[in-house]
């Protein structure tokens, strides 16, 4: 068996075909780690592959006739949002790897392991006082974690950020991001939070299925105080015609519009949609409406 890394997977299989003298074909291999070119040259991943030749046996006495594997395909571009994404878990996989032998690290697979009732139900609703206990104690653990591989996703980013907070509750991950460069992470008019915020959605639902809340600095904050003074003439002219519509909205200003006016309608009927242009809008009628109490 064959470790081997290189700039491309088909680099890579071409080492690995040398290294044990046979076909790319007749390789047995698994991708540990697929190539990226990283964002403004941080964050730049090798292919890194373990083969073997599948027609060598392990005592190297027999040999056996199988069906060459077909040439290996190559995996199709990620998008940029999928990238970033997988260089967040390959940067935590990285760190994992190499944890120096004095440094503590979180086991949460024992966790798994040790807790399998827990974990099974880990989000159910048994109120029972010895669930909620021990699904708190999780919660707390996996809080830890998270936010030790935020901070090494930070410390590795070109960002100054020095605050890096998070909290899981229930079904979701409370996280609190804040330092010198806040701003930048945040982006004109929220572009580089919109994208942060996908990625970690990403990462952490199909990780951990958990949904996340975002807040760097005070930026939902002060989006919560715009929209809630933008809302004042939506609010009147749903009181006064019984509907009406906002202006295309982007971003996190959408759901923030969504909770404000279903707070403030609750028996309307209130509900997020798209236009042929893709953009979204929130809108307020009596279709589908709650009846009154």
């Amino acid at each position: 068996m064959k470790k081997v890394e290189a700039d491309s997977l088909e680099e890579a299989y071409q080492k690995a075909a040398t290294l044990l003298q046979c076909s790319i074909t007749e390789l047995q291999y698994e991708v540990l780690q697929y190539p990226t070119n990283g964002i403004f040259g941080l964050m730049k991943k090798k292919a890194i592959i373990v083969a073997t030749c599948k027609n060598v046996s392990p005592t190297n006495e027999t040999q056996t006739t199988q069906t060459p594997k077909p040439t290996p395909k190559i995996k199709p571009e990620p998008t940029i949002e999928q990238e970033v994404a997988n260089e967040i878990m390959e940067s935590i996989q990285e760190d994992n790897h190499t944890t120096k032998p004095q440094e503590k690290e979180i086991d949460f697979d024992a966790i798994e392991v040790k807790n399998d009732t827990v974990i099974d139900n880990f989000f159910s609703e048994d109120k029972s006082n010895n669930a909620n206990q021990e699904q708190e104690a999780i919660n707390k653990e996996l809080s830890i974690l998270i936010e030790e591989q935020l901070k090494h996703l930070m410390e590795v980013s070109c960002f100054d950020i020095d605050v890096v907070e998070v909290d899981v509750v229930e079904k979701t991950a409370y996280i609190f991001i804040d330092g010198t460069d806040a701003a930048l992470l945040i982006g004109k008019e929220g572009y580089r939070y919109n994208a942060l915020s996908y990625m970690l959605f990403n990462w952490l639902n199909s990780k951990y299925d958990l949904f996340i809340k975002l807040e760097i600095a005070e930026f939902i904050q002060s989006q919560k105080e715009m929209i809630k003074h933008y809302m004042q003439p939506i609010i009147q002219e749903v009181n006064t015609n019984g509907r009406a519509k906002t202006r295309f909205l982007d971003g996190i200003l959408v759901q923030l519009a969504l909770e404000e006016l279903r707070a403030e309608f609750p028996n309307k009927y209130v509900a997020i949609k798209t236009a042929k242009n893709g953009k979204k809008f929130v809108v307020v009628n009596e279709f589908n409406s709650k009846p009154d109490a």
